[in-house]
Order: structure tokens, then C-alpha cells, then sequence
């Protein structure tokens, strides 16, 4: 990471520690959430290039558990978190395994049939309560020390929560294995024409994507005390493609400046009712029109040519 760089990121983490005293924390607590699932989404379409169809069923169903463990069982919040985080991966590593022996459409398909099955699980699943979901999900207190009613105190919690899975990932797509990961992207028969085991690398990041994804879901239930059906339907799979592609696929930042957009647009315009999915089709398409590669990767590219000259 160079000196602009990391300049870069460390302005955009001060700007977001000062974000609660200046915009509403429950918005930005959300907006982090779906960043973060965004990103972990990122990891496995933008830096591997496999597109799945059914990611919310890992951010659903981490929503679920980490709802019940916290409100049913008691537990304290950091081990409700791990709990759903669990939960995906595992889900994952289960699903992957079926998945990645597939490529193209085929490997979306499957993925979207899995997940359409642990939707139907978690409406006829008695823990989920069906259509009313899991609500009032009480945040505790992290660590028994540090009380998170207070949603200016969640949302530092959460801002931890996603800094830590940012750079995660962000040291994963620097990494040799994230180097695999960009040549399976790029030239698959080149990849296993170098002896690399690549179901095992498309596995591991597949796993590690959802199990993010899960990490998100989980602090989005508690931190807003709600976990429902919507969390893990096909239409929430939408949207985070919707998201990644807005703000730039196989960029660091697009995720979460796709992800902003998205929930600023539901959460302003909520007014308009059903026209809300109108308008952000039409922002889709503008993007797509005007900046071929995500707002942040048309940004990117632009930069790079200018410096060039």
C-alpha cells in the first residue's frame, strides 16, 4: 500500500468516525452492514469472477442465528456475531463444495436453487417465526462492559466490525492467494496449467466470502434489532449485485460506494413507494451507460490514464 493510498483510507476512517455526530446512526449502521456484504461479494465476483445468484442466503440466515442466539439463548453480543459468522461459513464450505465443480450460468443456477431451499427452511423453520421474523433482538453489552443501546455506541462497534473485515479483505486481494484468485479470474486453463488446484482456491474463497457475508448479516440483525425473510429472499441476492456493480466490481471502495447509494435511495425516497425500485433500476442503468466499469472503477481508470499522459 502506498503513502496516497493509505493517506486515502485514513481520511475516509476519520470522516466515519466523526459521520455519527453529523447523519443519523441507524442509517449509517446500515449502510455499513451492506457495505460490508457488498465487499464480501466483491471477494468472490470481482477477484475471482464467480457470480452467485443466492449470496443473501448466507447474510439471511447469519441474521437468523445471531438473532436467536442473542434474544433466545442470551448470549452476549461478540459471541451472537461469531455465532452467525459460523453459521455462514459453514453454510458455505457446504454450498461451495456443490457449486464450484460448476462455471458460468451453472454455477449462478445452483447457487440460486440452494438458496431459494434455505428460504423455504427459514419459513418453515419455527425459530425464524416466519413472516413477523425474529424482532426486538436486544443489543447487550460487548464484552459486559461496554453498553450498545446507545446507537451511537453501536454504531462505533459496528464501524469496528466493518474496518477490521475491510482490511481483511483488502489483505487477502494483496496477497499471493489473492494473486490465484485474480489468474483463475483471468485465464482459468492457464491457472490449473500451472499447477494450481483451482476447485480448492475457488472453495477457500467462496467460504471466505461467505462467511463475510454472514459477518454483515449478523451485525446488521443486531444492530437493528430486526432479522426477517427479506434478509435472506432472492431479491436481497439482486441488490448486492445491484450494489457491485453500481460502485465498481473487482475495485476496493465500489462495493461501498454502490452500497451507499443503494440504501440512501431506499431510505430517502421511501416516500415513493413501489417507485423506489423503478428509480434505482433507472440509476443502474445511467451507471451503466456512463460508467461501463462502477462509478469508483470508471474514477480509477480515468485517474490511471490521466497519470499516464
Amino acid at each position: 500500500m502506498n503513502n496516497k493510498i493509505a493517506i486515502m483510507y485514513l481520511v475516509l476512517f476519520v470522516l466515519a468516525c466523526v459521520a455519527p455526530f453529523v447523519g443519523y446512526p441507524l442509517f449509517l449502521m446500515k449502510c455499513l452492514c451492506f457495505a460490508l456484504f457488498a465487499c464480501a461479494f466483491n471477494l468472490l465476483v470481482g477477484f475471482t469472477g464467480l457470480l452467485s445468484f443466492g449470496h443473501a442466503m448466507f447474510f439471511g440466515f447469519a441474521a437468523y442465528a445471531c438473532g436467536h442466539a442473542a434474544k433466545v439463548w442470551g448470549w452476549t453480543p461478540e459471541v451472537a456475531i461469531l455465532f452467525g459468522t459460523a453459521s455462514a461459513g459453514l453454510m458455505g464450505l457446504v454450498v461451495g463444495w456443490l457449486a464450484v465443480r460448476r462455471q458460468g450460468i451453472y454455477f449462478a443456477m445452483v447457487t440460486l436453487a440452494l438458496s431459494q431451499m434455505v428460504y423455504f427452511i427459514c419459513v418453515q423453520a419455527p425459530f425464524t417465526y416466519a413472516e413477523d421474523g425474529i424482532q426486538s433482538i436486544p443489543r447487550g453489552s460487548f464484552l459486559g462492559i461496554i453498553d450498545l443501546k446507545n446507537d451511537t455506541v453501536m454504531y462505533y462497534f459496528v464501524l469496528a466490525i466493518f474496518a477490521g473485515a475491510f482490511w481483511l479483505i483488502h489483505r487477502v486481494i494483496h496477497s499471493p492467494f489473492g494473486q490465484v484468485l485474480k489468474s483463475i479470474r483471468e485465464n482459468e486453463p492457464r491457472a490449473i496449467s500451472l499447477g494450481y488446484d483451482v476447485d480448492k482456491y475457488k472453495l477457500m474463497a467462496f467460504v471466505l466470502s461467505a462467511a463475510l457475508a454472514g459477518l454483515a448479516g449478523a451485525t446488521k440483525s443486531l444492530s437493528l434489532g430486526l432479522a426477517t425473510l427479506t434478509d435472506v429472499s432472492w431479491q436481497m441476492s439482486g441488490e448486492v449485485v445491484l450494489m457491485t456493480l453500481l460502485g465498481g466490481m473487482g475495485t476496493i471502495l465500489g462495493p461501498v460506494v454502490g452500497a451507499s447509494i443503494i440504501i440512501a435511495i431506499q431510505n430517502y425516497l421511501s416516500g415513493f413507494g413501489s417507485w423506489v425500485t423503478i428509480i434505482m433500476g433507472v440509476t443502474f442503468v445511467v451507471c451503466v451507460l456512463l460508467f461501463r466499469r462502477g462509478i469508483v472503477g470508471e474514477i480509477e481508470h480515468r485517474l490511471g490514464k490521466s497519470s499516464s499522459k
